[in-house]
C-alpha cells in the first residue's frame, strides 16, 4: 500500500460535537426569551388602553349621573380638534409624499370615508344605551371581533390557527361572565325605550369600528401613524362638528358649567386623546384583532373603579372574568399568525413588523441556522 502523497488534499477536520445542537439550543432559548417578553409588552400595552378606554367611561358617566349632562358628540368633537392641532398640523410641515396637501390630492376621499365611519361608531354604540339594555351593548359589542378578523382576512390577508378561535371564544366566554355578574350585582337596570333599535345600533357601530380598526392597522403598518391620526383628526373634526351643530345644540346649550364639568371634559378628552395616541403604536407591534382582545377588559375596570365612585356592588364572577378574558388574550398572543400577501399586489409593503410577524421570523431563522451550520 502506498503512503499518501503530503501535496494530497487534506484529510477533513472532524467538527465539535454538538456544535449545531448548541447553536440550535441558544437560538431557541433567545427566540423563547423574546417572544415572552414580547407577549407580556402586548399584555401591559393593550392595558394600558383599557385604563384610557375606562377614564373616558368614568368621565362620561359621572357626566351624565352627576350633571345630567349627555353630549358624546361634543366628547368626541372636542378629542377630534386635538388629534387636529397636534398630528394635522404635523402633517403640514412634512415634506414630500408626506405632506398634508399632497396626501389629500391623492386620497382625500378615502379619508373622509375612515372619518365618517369613526364618528359614527363612536356615536351610534353611545346612542344605543338609550333604546337597549346595558348587557345587550355589552355582549353585541362583542360583534366587532368576529368582524375585524373576517376584515383582516381579506384585507390584511391575516390567516389564522385553530388556537386564535379558541383563545376569542375563551375571550367571549370572559364577557359572558362579567354579563351574568352584572346581572346578579343588580345593574342591568335599564330595560331600554326600544330593544331591537338599540341592537340594531350597537351592531353597527361595533361594525364601523371593525372597519376603522382594519384601516388603522393597515395604515400605520403600511404609511404612517402621523399620516393616519392627522386624517382622522382633520375629517372627524369636521364631520363631528357637523353632526353637533345639527344633533346636540340644545344640550350644550342647557349645559350649566362651572370647574368641575369643565374639568371633566378636560379629563375626557385627555383620556380619549392618549388611547388615539398610543393605540396606532400597540397595533404596530402587534394587530388589530389582539389590540380590540386585549382592551376587552375596560368595563372591568370601570367597574372595579365604580365600587367605590358609584356605589357598585362587587360579584367574584368579575375576578373570573378578568381572569378568563387575559387567559384568552394571552393565548392568542401566544401563537403567531400568518400573513398571506398575494403573489402580485400593489399595496405597499409593511413597513413595521409586529409580534406575530416576528415570531414567524425567528422560528425561519431558527431552522435555517442549524443546516448552514452544517
Amino acid at each position: 500500500m502506498e503512503a499518501a502523497s503530503p501535496a494530497g488534499p487534506a484529510a477533513p477536520q472532524p467538527r465539535a460535537p454538538g456544535a449545531a445542537g448548541g447553536l440550535g439550543s441558544l437560538l431557541r432559548g433567545l427566540q423563547g426569551q423574546l417572544f415572552t417578553w414580547n407577549i407580556l409588552k402586548t399584555v401591559a400595552l393593550g392595558q394600558m388602553l383599557s385604563l384610557c378606554i375606562c377614564g373616558t367611561a368614568i368621565t362620561s358617566q359621572y357626566l351624565a349621573e352627576r350633571y345630567r349632562v349627555n353630549t358624546p358628540m361634543l366628547q368626541s368633537f372636542i378629542n377630534y380638534c386635538l388629534l387636529l392641532l397636534f398630528y394635522t398640523v404635523m402633517l403640514a410641515f412634512q415634506s414630500g409624499s408626506d405632506n398634508l396637501l399632497h396626501i389629500l390630492k391623492r386620497k382625500w376621499w378615502k379619508y373622509v370615508l375612515l372619518g365618517l365611519a369613526d364618528v359614527e361608531a363612536n356615536y351610534l354604540i353611545v346612542r344605543a344605551y338609550q333604546y337597549t339594555t346595558l348587557t345587550s351593548v355589552q355582549l353585541l359589542d362583542c360583534f366587532g371581533i368576529p368582524v375585524l378578523m373576517a376584515l383582516s382576512w381579506f384585507v390584511l390577508y391575516a390567516r389564522y390557527r385553530v388556537i386564535h378561535l379558541i383563545a376569542v371564544a375563551v375571550c367571549l366566554l370572559g364577557v359572558g361572565t362579567m354579563v351574568g355578574a352584572d346581572i346578579l350585582a343588580g345593574r342591568e337596570d335599564n330595560s331600554g325605550s326600544d330593544v331591537l333599535i338599540g341592537d340594531i345600533l350597537v351592531l353597527l357601530g361595533a361594525s364601523l369600528y371593525a372597519v376603522s380598526n382594519v384601516c388603522e392597522e393597515y395604515i400605520v403598518k403600511r404609511l404612517s401613524r402621523q399620516e393616519f391620526l392627522g386624517m382622522v383628526g382633520l375629517f372627524g373634526t369636521i364631520i363631528s362638528g357637523i353632526q353637533l351643530s345639527i344633533v346636540e345644540c340644545k344640550d350644550i346649550a342647557s349645559i350649566q358649567w362651572d370647574w368641575k364639568i369643565a374639568l371633566l371634559f378636560v379629563a375626557f378628552a385627555l383620556c380619549m386623546f392618549c388611547l388615539y395616541s398610543f393605540m396606532p403604536l400597540v397595533i404596530q407591534v402587534t394587530s388589530a384583532t389582539s389590540v380590540n382582545l386585549g382592551i376587552l377588559t375596560a368595563d372591568l375596570y370601570s367597574l372595579f373603579f365604580g365600587l367605590f365612585l358609584f356605589g357598585y356592588k362587587f360579584s367574584g364572577l368579575y375576578l373570573l372574568s378578568f381572569t378568563v378574558i387575559m387567559v384568552g388574550f394571552v393565548l392568542y398572543c401566544s401563537t403567531p399568525t400568518r400573513t398571506a400577501e398575494p403573489a402580485e399586489s400593489s399595496v405597499p409593503p409593511i413597513t413595521s413588523i409586529g409580534v406575530d410577524n416576528l415570531g414567524l421570523k425567528l422560528e425561519e431563522n431558527l431552522q435555517e441556522a442549524p443546516s448552514a451550520a452544517l
